[in-house]
């Protein structure tokens, strides 16, 4: 028998919503398909084989995180194909940080209706951003929920497993000071900041042109968060690595700290960061002190790779030999926190 209840559609959920949704998406995640990926999407569990061969002591590492307040400026645009790139980043890029290979990403949906293209729009930008991260896309949930969101809103987080070497993983603790700081350019605000950033601007005015950005400000602030991944394990393979810290929520003051040892601070040359033009544009409409931009944003530097200082420049070019834009913005020192100078 055909699974569909007239009841449950009229108190707002529509199961055959959520199976035309699921059609939508399958062409989606079979893109993501990496070796180890046992089964395609449905069933009740994804499973995943890893491949520990070579390996001593596999370690998983996990990471899980949502888009936040950024959704609210997809809703606007109505533009829902780049968030899921976004949820993909902020989950694979912090396991990245500790040296990890990302495996399988899942991703979680919860919306006040069930629109399949919309849902459809979302999983494809998931799976463009699992096919950047290296992993597999085997499983999610997306839930109708009618009276809880609005109708056309919806929230999305994800889970993601990676995997690494005990021996190779990244340790805060081999850290020194003298050590180079070695920025990894950001595409934008990324995924963070948001709150902030919607009570700087007017949100009428998103479709407007801006000769400064090259685009309009909905599309800049939409501008899907950049995946690290393979550039930061393809540096590993030929420099060594002390520490990664992933510029998120809390800007340079915050984030980078949590990848220093003890006793040490992080000297960031203030003249050596690129700032990105939407970072000058938020600081000047919204009449924000430097301080609070750079312990609120990731003001161009969307990570931060720490290594050892006669190896920089050879970390520089490795870097942009996988295609990510990379500068020496400063360097350990002891001492406690960030210092700007």
């Amino acid at each position: 028998m055909k699974s569909e209840s007239e009841s449950y559609k009229r108190a707002g959920v529509d199961i055959t919503a959520g199976y035309r949704a699921v059609e939508l998406m399958k062409a989606h995640v079979r893109r993501t398909a990496i070796p180890g990926v046992l089964e395609g999407i449905g069933g009740f569990g994804g499973l995943f084989e890893p491949d520990l061969s070579g390996m001593k002591r596999p370690v998983l590492v996990s990471g899980t995180d949502g888009v936040g307040t950024k959704l609210k400026i997809a809703f606007l645009m109505d533009r829902h194909d780049t968030v899921g790139i976004d949820c993909v980043a902020m989950c694979a890029n912090d396991v990245a940080c500790v040296g990890a290979r990302p495996l399988f990403f899942l991703d979680y949906i919860a919306c006040g209706r069930n629109v399949p293209e919309r849902i459809a729009a979302i999983v494809k930008g998931v799976a463009d951003g699992c096919v950047d991260a290296g992993c597999a896309l085997i499983g999610g949930e997306t839930a109708e929920m009618p009276g809880f969101y609005p109708e056309d809103e919806y929230d999305l987080a994800g889970f993601c497993v990676g995997l690494v070497d005990r021996d190779k993983v990244f340790d805060r603790q081999h850290v020194q000071a003298g050590d180079a700081l070695i920025a990894l350019a950001s595409s934008g605000v990324h995924s963070n900041g948001f709150s902030l950033v919607r009570r700087v601007f007017d949100m009428g005015a998103l479709g407007a042109y801006s000769e400064e950005l090259g685009m309009t400000l909905g599309e800049a602030l939409l501008q899907p968060t950049r995946i690290y991944v393979k550039s930061i394990l393809k540096l590993a393979e030929s420099v060594p690595v002390r520490s990664v810290s992933h510029i998120t929520g809390g800007g340079f003051f915050e984030n980078i700290p949590r990848a220093l040892a003890e006793g040490l601070s992080a000297r960031i040359e203030r003249a050596n960061v690129e700032v990105l033009p939407i970072f000058d544009i938020i600081a000047r409409t919204g009449d924000i002190p430097e301080r609070d931009m750079f312990n609120t944003f990731n003001m161009g530097v969307g990570m931060v790779a720490i290594v050892p200082n006669d190896r920089a420049d050879e970390a520089v070019r490795a870097l942009g030999e996988s295609g990510e834009r990379a500068y020496v913005l400063g360097e350990v020192a002891p001492g406690e926190g960030v210092e700007l100078v």
